[in-house]
């Protein structure tokens, strides 16, 4: 959005904002207000936090309740499910979609039952990474018939899953399965059942499960390198799902317009995973695992960015309006008629298909995929796949084989000498990745667009947009005003909704409406917050000094746990178990991403306020970083941006506990490569020494070819020179 169009938007609320700055002189003040006036810096007494609901507990995959409010019209909803479809590709690392090779696929072996057939079946979703499984096939049809995708979840042994003589007895008595042979089978009684009627299923192992051995299944993405690359399991998986659907199409006789999904568990993520990002599948079965309680406790059921403000309700959603059914039992799903299904059948009934979604809890039994809920999906594939079947459909008794003929390596089809473990295949991952950046940058101004595309997608996945003047809070939370010398003083709290509480600054010679517009306004940011504009003896620094007196007035806020917010506060704990950031950073923003925001919400307030008055960015000390990628976003609502990197680059970084760390970074160009999203609005960074080359290099690039002015300098920011060229 052009900066013009911005500010149209806010002209019916300009009045009110320069009206809230019309403070009265303040009142006399008790004890505590002169306490907090003796440190000019301070909006609130001495002791006292902001009231900001980021201050309070983060959330984990293991909370009780995971809310979510579907917008409230289709318009809302589906320019909605725009969003969440690419925050869900930027998350698991596949935005954008990789190109697909070759599957090279094989399939061999065949067993042969009544009135199926099975046989094993291996292809290359990646270049030397394998995807294994056993394809179902019915005998005695004719023509095109429905394709079924079945990942088995983390059952014991994934699809060789063969239960103990226990198990089987308290199945039968339950009445949970029908037959001894759904009971100590159940998973492939699944197969069985859709081959029997009239499906191709092929059913396909986890990453690190059974014939998928060269990795293991928990381990092998979880650290920082592998973060900052958003290279995870969940996007592998995801992947193979899409490459399984592939092969299923190369199959004569699957229809390509009746294709469905069906999983519990972690298979059951696996499907709404699939069915959100790829539109090819028209029927789905998620079982056990959609819900508002726990979202997934797998290492393979998280990523970065997937759940921040959202639940697993609305990444089912946006399968929407195609049938999709589910089912939950005596676990985390078992609330899901009451809390889910509502909001699904809100979502579809935009598109008049209400009918089209259903759930139905089985509480009388614990988390499963047996014989009841079987049936259940049975008879919705029956009804949207149109299988013709009559209905009851009631699952037959099966001869079953025995888990150790299902595998797919034997002596004829060893396993591939290209195989790749964890190691090899990140190694492949980085460098795919990096040559298709490269292809990305661009080498003239038409390229540029596609950069930002791209780029500029991630980037608001991370950090979120330039919030729109008008929705932030009007009366700016105005707290009192004071003055230094012959300056007035300002002090308030911003934020972008009612529970957030930005501490800000605001110093001048007047912030009165009548005042004569035209000279520049200055954001200034430092890593220890307004401080960075005093000194010890809280006496402003000379070029604030300079700026003010020069008719330029000059705000300053405290970003997130700095300044005001980290008296005497513990921060918060994340879940950073098993080295692996998607537990955290799946369902919280980072810092990093939490800083960035508050310094797009000063510059959303100040353009309100401002009008078309200039607006320039100093970022010092550690805040240098947070200014750059912030002004990134900002584009042209901004004039330009002055900060001192300190030599930082995210290719540094070497723990998730790292305060810069952002999962995706070195993904997207690192530091520079995001910086250029800003282009061609004027940047002048400091402080380039020891920033890694290759961070810099597409900014240049980007830069020249965007015709923007952008200035690099090894050595600090000389912030008194900024302030020359700003007078």
């Amino acid at each position: 959005m052009r900066r013009q169009t911005f500010v149209a938007s806010t002209v019916a609320v300009l009045a009110l904002a320069f009206a809230a700055f019309q403070v009265p002189e303040a009142p006399a003040q008790d004890a505590a207000a002169k306490d907090a006036e003796r440190e000019i810096w301070r909006v609130l007494p001495k002791g006292e936090k902001p009231k900001d609901a980021r201050l309070g507990k983060l959330r984990t995959l293991n909370d009780a309740y995971h809310p979510w409010t579907p917008p409230e019209s289709k318009e809302a909803w589906e320019k909605e499910a725009q969003r969440l479809r690419e925050q869900v590709q930027v998350g698991i690392g596949l935005w954008p979609m990789p190109e697909k090779g070759p599957l090279n696929a094989v399939v061999h072996g065949k067993i042969d039952r009544d009135d199926y057939t099975i046989e094993k079946v291996f292809f290359e979703s990646h270049p030397g990474h394998y995807v294994t499984g056993n394809l179902y096939r019915p005998k005695n049809v004719t023509g095109k018939i429905p394709g079924v995708l079945c990942p088995h979840g983390h059952w014991p042994n994934g699809r060789m899953h063969e239960a103990n003589d226990a198990a089987v007895k308290r199945e039968l008595d339950s009445k949970a399965e029908r037959h001894e042979s759904g009971a100590r089978y159940p998973v492939q009684a699944r197969m069985v059942g859709l081959a029997r009627l009239g499906c191709v299923v092929f059913h396909y192992d986890m990453v690190g499960y059974v014939d998928s051995d060269l990795m293991q299944h928990r381990q092998g993405f979880n650290d920082h390198q592998a973060g900052l690359r958003l290279h995870n399991p969940m996007g592998l998986q995801t992947w193979n799902s899409i490459r399984a659907l592939d092969f299923l199409l190369t199959l004569p006789d699957v229809d390509p317009e009746r294709l469905a999904v069906t999983g519990s568990s972690g298979g059951g993520t696996q499907t709404f995973m699939l069915t959100a990002v790829d539109p090819r599948p028209h029927v789905a079965f998620p079982a056990v695992m959609v819900g508002t309680g726990m979202q997934g406790g797998c290492v393979c059921e998280n990523a970065p960015y997937l759940r921040i403000g959202i639940n697993n309700i609305a990444l089912a959603a946006l399968f929407a309006p195609k049938p999709q059914a589910m089912s939950g039992a005596d676990d985390w799903t078992i609330a899901i008629e009451t809390k889910g299904l509502p909001e699904l059948q809100q979502i579809y009934g935009y598109y008049g298909e209400r009918d089209k979604v259903n759930a139905k809890a089985f509480p009388q039994f614990k988390h499963n995929y047996n014989g009841v809920a079987r049936e259940m999906m049975y008879e919705w594939f029956n009804q949207h796949l149109n299988l013709g079947k009559e209905s009851p459909i009631i699952e037959r008794d099966f001869v079953p084989v025995p888990p150790q003929e299902l595998t797919v390596w034997d002596d004829k089809h060893p396993k591939p000498a290209n195989g790749k473990n964890a190691a090899e295949l990140r190694k492949y991952l980085t460098q795919f990745d990096e040559e298709r950046y490269a292809a990305l940058l661009p080498k003239t101004i038409e390229d540029v667009a596609k950069y930002k595309e791209v780029v500029g997608t991630a980037a608001r996945v991370m950090f979120g947009e330039v919030p729109d003047p008008a929705s932030l809070p009007s009366d700016g939370k105005h707290r009192r005003a004071g003055s230094l010398g012959d300056w007035k003083v300002r002090y308030t709290l911003i934020g972008r909704r009612d529970d957030e509480s930005i501490p800000v600054l605001l110093l001048g010679q007047t912030w009165s409406p009548d005042y004569k517009p035209g000279k520049p306004k200055v954001l200034w940011f430092g890593g220890t917050g307004k401080t960075a504009m005093f000194d010890e003896q809280g006496q402003a620094i000379p070029a604030v000094k300079k700026l003010v007196n020069a008719g330029i007035n000059t705000i300053s806020p405290d970003l997130f746990l700095t300044g005001e917010y980290t008296d005497d506060r513990e921060p918060g704990s994340l879940d950073i178990r098993e080295g692996f950031d998607g537990f955290a950073y799946g369902y919280n923003r980072p810092l990093l991403a939490h800083r960035v925001r508050d310094v797009l919400t000063l510059v959303a307030w100040l353009r309100g306020l401002s009008g078309r008055e200039p607006i320039y960015l100093i970022g010092t000390g550690e805040a240098g970083p947070w200014v750059l990628l912030a002004a990134a976003i900002a584009g042209d609502k901004i004039d330009g941006a002055f900060v001192d990197l300190g030599g930082f680059g995210f290719g540094k970084i070497e723990s998730i506990g790292d305060q810069n760390y952002l999962p995706g970074a070195l993904k997207y160009g690192g530091i520079g490569g995001l910086a250029a999203l800003a282009a061609p609005t004027e940047l002048f960074i400091a402080g380039t020494k020891g920033v890694p080359e290759n961070e810099l290099a597409p900014l240049r690039q980007v830069y020249e070819a965007a015709g923007g002015k952008l200035t690099l300098q090894e050595g600090p920011l000389d912030v008194d020179k900024i302030v020359e060229r700003l007078k």
